[in-house]
């Protein structure tokens, strides 16, 4: 059946490997994370990613719900690259995500490793989310005062104070002093090629 529907709408399912490899780079995200979201094993998803085996529509649907993408987004193209973006004030909305008020400080396409954020952590926020990821990450306090924990480590930042750390370990952000702490955010994903955990 699915080599049917490959057939009617012209899409090669053997072609995809690299564009999930792709999407999944550009979140900074390990085989574990995307098999954790999915439910699909991290075995399967790597021979997905390297062209081993011809992916069922059933787990592209789970991929492209995963990375919150549409369905023929997994097909197409990779878009030119850029070799500069300028972000604009009003061109920022604010989001919000596990709690925290963040806005994007770079448009840029998968041809930047750097992802800059703007980000609020509220003092009333509820619980503390733990993050993890692939690459580095580095933050600086403009206001308010930051606790900030790394593995085992923890640290209370002030306005002026930077951190640069490894995101491959467990950290999580909380605001101090019943006031809300705002911190400019980047992370830096690790090229593929990099990762020896993902050959």
């Amino acid at each position: 059946m699915d080599g049917e529907f490959a057939r009617e709408t012209g899409m090669d399912l053997a072609t995809v490997g690299p564009r999930l490899r792709k999407l999944r780079g550009e979140r900074g995200w390990r085989l574990e994370d995307l098999a954790e979201r999915t439910g699909l094993s991290k075995a399967y998803l790597s021979r997905l990613e390297s062209g081993e085996r011809q992916p069922s529509l059933t787990a592209l649907f789970s991929v492209a719900r995963a990375y919150d993408v549409s369905f023929s987004a997994l097909f197409e193209s990779e878009p030119e690259a850029q070799s500069s973006v300028v972000t604009r004030a009003e061109d920022g909305p604010i989001q919000r995500g596990n709690g925290l008020l963040y806005s994007k400080l770079s448009g840029g396409n998968w041809t930047f490793n750097l992802r800059p954020l703007r980000v609020v952590v509220p003092a009333d926020r509820e619980g503390e989310t733990i993050y993890q990821h692939e690459g580095e990450q580095w933050l600086y306090v403009l206001s308010g005062r930051l606790r900030l924990e790394i593995a085992d480590e923890e640290h209370v930042l002030e306005p002026g104070d930077a951190a640069h750390f490894d995101a491959g370990n467990p950290h999580k952000l909380a605001a101090q002093s019943g006031e809300d702490a705002e911190v400019i955010l980047v992370a830096c994903a690790v090229p593929y090629l990099l990762l020896k955990s993902y050959l």
